[in-house]
């Protein structure tokens, strides 16, 4: 980073900005690393990759509304397209955080707007199981199974007991109760949705 800083007080050049804001987010100088590319984004506003390593330093920073205008801002700029495969995923995931916080706020028709936005730019497991969960509450139980299958479609990181979980709300609420016990036994196989399975299996008989 000195190195860097002896470089710019020669010439302010975007470049060294740039090499500088990489090696200060390594250092896990977030901060540092978002000033560099604001000064590297000034001296070149078409610079595509400063974008898409402003997008990374803003969702490291938790400020996910500036991660996605500067994702986004690459997408425009670029036509490096195993880059844009990956910024594509962040973006999906971006949006993913996005809905989460709208869902905190308590507006879900805000959340599911960036949830569609998600699997726009990618099927992100995640997504998919929070439009379940969203579905659910609501008692759209076709749309809960379709987002649920999802789910386990393109499931990565997410456990498998969620989607079960949620299909089985969904027949108890249609009224298929086999259907919805052999889901919620399935769920039941995952930790993490193991009591409310069970919960759910008591109240069947």
């Amino acid at each position: 980073i000195i190195t860097y800083d002896q470089a710019l007080a020669i010439s302010k050049d975007y470049r060294i900005y740039f090499q500088k804001s990489l090696a200060q987010k390594k250092a896990q100088d977030l901060e540092g690393a978002k000033s560099s590319l604001e000064e590297c984004l000034k001296l070149k506003n078409d610079f595509d990759a400063a974008y898409n390593a402003m997008g990374i330093v803003q969702f490291s920073l938790g400020n996910f509304q500036e991660a996605k205008t500067n994702f986004e801002k690459f997408l425009t700029l670029s036509t490096k397209e195993e880059t844009n495969k990956s910024v594509k995923k962040n973006l999906s995931i971006t949006y993913y955080k996005l809905s989460i916080e709208e869902v905190t706020k308590g507006d879900t028709t805000k959340a599911f707007e960036y949830l569609n936005k998600s699997i726009e730019y990618d099927n992100y497991d995640a997504t998919y199981l929070s439009m379940a969960k969203l579905y659910c509450a609501k008692g759209e139980w076709d749309k809960t199974i379709a987002a649920s299958e999802n789910a386990l479609k393109y499931k990565s990181k997410i456990t498998e007991g969620g989607p079960y979980y949620y299909i089985g709300k969904s027949y108890k609420g249609k009224d298929d109760i086999q259907k919805a016990k052999e889901m919620f036994e399935k769920a039941e196989t995952d930790p993490a949705f193991q009591k409310t399975a069970e919960y759910e299996l008591s109240q069947l008989k």
